[in-house]
């Protein structure tokens, strides 16, 4: 009786199969990490979109003018952009009286360039946080209910590449474009 020969795995099998579990999981956790990312890019511009119609109804119920701000942070390592809102007020641009909590300052992250288009003209860039310290919103929303029609644009700071676009009209319609593509879900 013969009796079969018991083979293990060579070490270089072992090592060959490892490398492979590397690979993959290398590929799974970029996925992941850049679907985070993604995600919450989105869920920025979508925000954005939806306080500036709040900003917008707010103004013609108040009969006092909003506007969105657009800044520089150089005071971090990161030098991204802070968008806040105003209202205008017999002193001046204020941070609004109510609803503080939806009119928060927020800043965008550093991979992220933002680009501002007002009448389809490009707006130079944001002053600093530091220098404007009673700036003029870029973009005002009227108490008789009318905007300049414009659109904000977010680009990868590495590759250039155009990943949201947010536009809007006159009426304060706003449409999310991802990648400058429209979506039939994508239109508000």
């Amino acid at each position: 009786m013969t009796v079969p020969c018991q083979r293990g795995f060579s070490l270089l099998e072992l090592l060959v199969v490892m490398f492979v579990i590397v690979i993959i999981t290398s590929m799974v956790s970029l996925a992941v990490n850049s679907g985070g990312q993604d995600l919450r890019l989105e869920s920025d511009v979508r925000n954005l979109a939806d306080v500036a119609r709040y900003a917008m109804d707010e103004a013609e119920l108040s009969g006092d003018d909003f506007g969105l701000l657009l800044q520089r942070n150089d005071s971090s390592d990161r030098q991204g952009i802070i968008y806040s809102w105003r209202q205008r007020r017999p002193e001046g641009w204020r941070l609004p009286e109510l609803a503080r909590d939806v009119f928060q300052d927020t800043e965008l992250p550093a991979e992220v360039v933002l680009e501002l288009e007002l009448d389809s003209v490009p707006v130079p860039d944001f002053e600093s946080t530091e220098e404007a310290v009673d700036a003029t919103p870029q973009v005002i929303f009227y108490a008789s209910g009318e905007t300049t029609p414009g659109a904000l644009q977010w680009r990868d700071r590495a590759e250039g590449d155009l990943l949201w676009r947010l536009e809007w009209d006159m009426l304060g319609r706003f449409t999310t474009l991802r990648r400058g593509l429209a979506d039939d879900d994508d239109a508000f």
